[in-house]
């Protein structure tokens, strides 16, 4: 008799093209981060504009989210993505181009940004499809453990690139690297029959809207329950935004900073390791709400400053809980949600996401200049249980009235 254990996600040859062209993209986009700062800094002298240039890499994903994640819905998918990554590709090729005016830089830099939109919405409607059942939970949690890797090598190797060379050799790596997304996108997802989703849903009821996705997720109780507990995770980002501030405050070195910024990735490659390994699927969904309150309860003790080692602990223990429900939230929604609108509903989702991070992290520098960024920390954590705990009780009524979403989401996640 057959072994019922899944196979691992490596071993489905789509999930691993998919898989392998996101690795690349982000180290190319962390190479990008870096050259374009050095690149401003050095022709401006301006540390706000060069912060500004930083800020470019994430402020358009709140528009391009809403407003061209649909484009996952309405074209095929894989189409979508090898599309996108042609698009950045020449974009930051020309980006890299000598003696480009800082001003057109920034417009190309948006441009880039917004063309990751569709792509990341088309890459998360498509994966359930590639990764069927409990397969689609490990998926998700490979990509989060290899990918924080990612970032974090693509930091030190954008700093190695740009020392050695220049910032335009580093922007000409990015675009390469989404020059070989694109192919093993192309060429590793298969040509199968999957018409646009869009198409599918009008030949049946007829496709949504912006709006009327909108107010779909919102009408359902498990997928409004899920986003919220999604978008809350900004709440746990402000200890990285906080790092220097909190290095200063307790008397540390510079070297600290970078130290305090690396524990959370750490605790989030644990912890998607070890909930997917440990945890059995029929119990994660349920544990949603739970991980989503434990995570904030570890930045409480910043209000008595404590030193590096222990801030360290701490900050890893609220990544490990904050990453295990992310995963979850993300995987019910995903799959609570009709394929037809699937792309349109990631991108709003995946917008809320940012917009969170974006405005816990200014509520936490305001905060950290009247009460000290260890007092600034701790009001983010207790901020974030204090909400996840009215969505995990939003979370265990709409499980309890058995909606066929609930069903999916705890089921099928």
């Amino acid at each position: 008799m057959a072994s019922s254990r899944p196979p691992a996600v490596l071993a489905v040859a789509e999930f691993r093209a998919i898989w392998l062209a996101e690795l690349l993209s982000l180290v190319g986009d962390q190479l990008a981060r870096v050259a374009l700062a050095v690149l401003v800094f050095g022709r401006t002298g301006s540390a706000s504009l060069a912060a500004l240039s930083y800020a470019l890499t994430f402020l358009p994903a709140l528009v391009g989210g809403v407003a061209l994640g649909g484009l996952a819905d309405r074209f095929r998918r894989r189409e979508v993505m090898v599309a996108a990554d042609a698009l950045r590709a020449v974009t930051v090729a020309v980006m890299a181009l000598p003696g480009m005016p800082l001003w057109l830089l920034c417009v190309l830099l948006v441009l880039v940004v917004l063309a990751a939109a569709p792509h990341t919405a088309a890459q998360g409607a498509l994966l359930p499809q590639v990764l069927p059942g409990h397969l689609y939970e490990r998926g998700l949690a490979v990509r989060q453990i290899t990918g924080q890797t990612a970032q974090l090598a693509g930091f030190s190797a954008g700093g190695l690139l740009v020392a050695a060379f220049t910032p335009e050799a580093a922007l000409l790596v990015n675009a390469g690297t989404f020059v070989l997304s694109g192919l093993l996108v192309r060429l590793g997802v298969a040509a199968r029959d999957r018409p646009a989703a869009r198409a599918r849903a009008e030949a049946g009821r007829g496709g949504r809207g912006l709006v009327g996705v909108v107010a779909e997720i919102a009408a359902d109780p498990v997928r409004r329950a899920l986003v919220l507990l999604a978008w809350l995770v900004g709440c746990y980002v402000v200890p990285e935004a906080l790092a220097a501030p909190y290095a200063a405050q307790i008397g540390a070195g510079p070297a600290v900073v970078g130290l305090l910024m690396a524990a959370d990735p750490l605790g989030s490659v644990l912890g998607a390791w070890l909930f997917v390994r440990f945890v059995p699927p029929a119990r994660r969904a349920r544990l949603v709400g739970v991980l989503a309150v434990v995570a904030g309860l570890p930045l409480l003790p910043f209000a008595l400053r404590p030193d590096v080692p222990v801030a360290v602990v701490l900050l890893a223990v609220s990544g490990m809980a904050s990453t295990a429900y992310l995963l979850q939230a993300q995987a019910g929604f995903v799959l609570a949600t009709p394929d037809g609108n699937r792309g349109r509903a990631i991108g709003v989702a995946a917008s809320g996401i940012v917009a969170g991070q974006g405005v816990a992290v200014l509520v936490g520098g305001l905060l950290a200049d009247a009460w000290g960024a260890g007092g600034a920390i701790t009001a983010g954590g207790a901020a974030g249980a204090v909400l996840a705990l009215g969505g995990a009780v939003l979370w265990h009524r709409a499980c309890r009235a058995g909606s066929p979403a609930a069903t999916r989401a705890v089921a099928e996640g």
